[in-house]
C-alpha cells in the first residue's frame, strides 16, 4: 500500500485566524448609484431637472426596477436626488439642506418623544403601502450592514416624503443626531422588517427600540 502525500495546510494570513476573509465588493445598486451620479454630472443636469421615468431608466440601464429603486434611495441619502411622488427623480443641490424648525432649546427627551410620534405615523403609512413587492425591494435584508438613515430613506420612499410630517421628522432626526444617540443594528433591522412585512402591530415597538438607542 502506497503512502499518501501529506497535504499542505491552507495558507494563512499572519494575524488573521482561519485564513483571509472574502474580498468586499460593491453591491450592484451601489455601483448603479455611482453610474447615475456620473451621468448627472456628464449631462450637466442642474437642481430641479428630472431623470427619465423609473420604468424607462431601468430598461435603458439594463437593471431591474428593484435594483434601480435601491440606487435612487442611495442617491437620496447622499442628497443628490429627491424622489417625488408623481414627479419621479429630481436632481438636488447636494449642498442644500432642509430648513429646520427652531429646536435649539428643546431637551433631548422631548425631541425623542416628538420623533417617536412622527416616525410611528410614517412607518405605519409605509407598512400599509399596497405594493408589497416594492416594500420588499426597498427593505429586504441584502446581507450587508444598514444604517438607520439608509432604512429610513427607504421607508420615506413609500410615503409622501415631501409632506410637512416628513420634513418635521427630518428636523427632529437632525436634532437627535446633534445631541447624541445611535440605534442598535438589531433595532434597525427590526424596523425594516416590520415595514417590509406590512406588520403595523410591530411598527410601534420597532420605532421605540430604534429611539431607545
Amino acid at each position: 500500500m502506497g503512502t499518501q502525500e501529506a497535504q499542505a495546510p491552507d495558507a494563512a494570513v499572519p494575524g488573521v485566524g482561519g485564513g483571509p476573509r472574502p474580498l468586499a465588493r460593491p453591491r450592484l445598486y451601489e455601483q448603479l448609484a455611482d453610474h447615475i451620479a456620473d451621468f448627472i454630472e456628464a449631462q450637466g443636469l442642474a437642481p430641479g431637472d428630472r431623470l427619465p421615468p423609473e420604468r424607462r431608466l431601468a430598461k435603458d440601464l439594463g437593471v431591474s426596477r428593484a435594483t434601480l429603486s435601491r440606487a435612487l434611495v442611495a442617491l437620496e441619502v447622499r442628497g443628490r436626488l429627491e424622489v417625488r411622488h408623481g414627479d419621479g427623480a429630481v436632481v438636488r443641490d447636494p449642498a442644500a439642506r432642509v430648513a429646520l424648525p427652531s429646536l435649539d432649546d428643546a431637551p433631548l427627551h422631548e425631541v425623542v418623544q416628538a420623533r417617536a410620534a412622527t416616525m410611528t405615523q410614517i412607518a405605519l403609512a409605509a407598512s400599509a403601502h399596497p405594493d408589497s413587492a416594492l416594500r420588499s425591494a426597498l427593505l429586504a435584508d441584502d446581507g450587508g450592514p444598514r444604517s438607520v438613515e439608509d432604512v429610513w430613506a427607504c421607508v420615506l420612499r413609500l410615503v409622501d416624503d415631501g409632506s410637512f410630517l416628513a420634513r418635521l421628522d427630518a428636523a427632529l432626526a437632525e436634532r437627535i443626531r446633534l445631541l447624541g444617540g445611535s440605534p442598535e443594528p438589531a433595532a434597525v433591522r427590526a424596523l425594516a422588517e416590520s415595514v417590509r412585512r406590512g406588520r403595523p402591530d410591530e411598527v410601534v415597538e420597532a420605532v421605540a427600540a430604534v429611539l431607545r438607542g
